[in-house]
């Protein structure tokens, strides 16, 4: 198939979900098996994501699944979308995405976040200060040391690390992000995919704001989405209720294992939890092949992104494959 010139390059964002009833090895192998059609299929990227104390989520040891996708995989670059940078210190994440990259030379993306992706309490278990992430830009800028040449002198180095150059992403859903990716000509993240509020305006923004660097010489944005694919509308609207079920899990405060779909959403949810999961889930395409086309290109054409970072939060495997099997046919092969 051509490539769809009006819908931009795509990647997946896998959380690495954790089915009702299955575990975080299956998760995990779950992951894997993804990653490899996804490398077939010609998307561009696969990202995983930090998140601590879900028990619906098996990526918290991010650099970890990183290597492990990486090293079953050829091609496709792979990375984090993000690590929460409050979380670590700077230094250790130069250590590890510095030992990535010289074992998977080339392949290796460094997404940055500034929330902790997890609760105070857990917070305080990863024996981190809640306030560290007023440190975030600065921590952003001792991460970029690392990477760079060694100099003469420097008492403190990432080996490996030193002189990779590890390209850094920063993420964000406001326009925090925005501004700090701006400043420092960095590539920008939107995690339109859970929280698109900010979304229009953080773009503009960053672009309006953009000041070249040595990694990038212009604005470049990627786009978070939830598709759900399938053969037909009804059925790609069946797949999409088990993501309606777990953000509004999430508003009552039940966080747990990725549901089964359901037949009737609306039996599940109140009018007041279906606008808030709505609202959240509002960047999502769901449907058949030609909804879903229609659907990106005109979400492509209204915020003229970069790329589109995929989530699929579907709860039988096989069936999240196909999801993502639609969306590159859809989309066209690409280098």
């Amino acid at each position: 198939m051509e490539p769809n010139d009006r819908v931009p390059p795509i990647s997946v964002l896998d959380l690495a979900p954790v089915p009702l009833g299955s575990t975080p090895a299956d998760a995990l192998r779950n992951t894997l098996d993804l990653a490899r059609h996804a490398e077939g299929w010609g998307y561009r990227r696969y990202w995983l994501a930090e998140h601590h104390n879900m028990v619906g989520i098996a990526s918290a040891a991010t650099a970890v699944v990183i290597g492990h996708v990486a090293a079953g995989t050829r091609t496709i670059r792979v990375g984090a979308g993000g690590i929460m940078l409050p979380n670590h210190a700077p230094l250790v994440v130069a250590e590890q995405f510095g030992t990535l990259e010289s074992l998977y030379p080339g392949r290796i993306d460094l997404g940055l976040g500034r929330a902790p992706g997890t609760d105070q309490l857990t917070l305080r278990a990863l024996r981190r200060d809640p306030a560290a992430a007023e440190e975030f830009p600065r921590d952003v800028l001792e991460l970029q040391g690392y990477f760079a040449a060694s100099q003469p002198g420097q008492r403190v180095q990432a080996v490996p690390g030193a002189g990779l150059n590890v390209p850094l992403w920063i993420l964000g859903s406001s326009l925090y992000g925005a501004q700090l990716a701006a400043s420092l000509g960095l590539p920008y993240a939107f995690a339109s995919h859970f929280a698109p509020g900010a979304l229009m305006q953080a773009l503009q923004v960053y672009r309006a704001s953009f000041t070249p660097s040595a990694q990038l010489d212009r604005p470049y944005a990627m786009v978070g989405v939830n598709v759900f694919a399938a053969d037909s509308d009804a059925a790609a609207r069946r797949l999409f209720t088990s993501a309606q079920q777990q953000f509004t899990n999430m508003l009552r405060g039940t966080r747990g294992q990725l549901p089964p779909p359901i037949d009737d959403i609306e039996s599940y949810w109140s009018p007041m939890e279906k606008v808030q999961a709505s609202n959240m889930l509002a960047c999502s395409f769901v449907g058949a092949p030609d909804t879903i086309r229609r659907g990106l290109e005109v979400f492509a054409a209204q915020t003229g992104a970069d790329e589109l970072m995929v989530a699929s939060a579907i709860y039988d495997h096989a069936a999240r494959l196909r999801s993502y099997e639609i969306l590159a046919e859809v989309n066209g092969a690409r280098p």
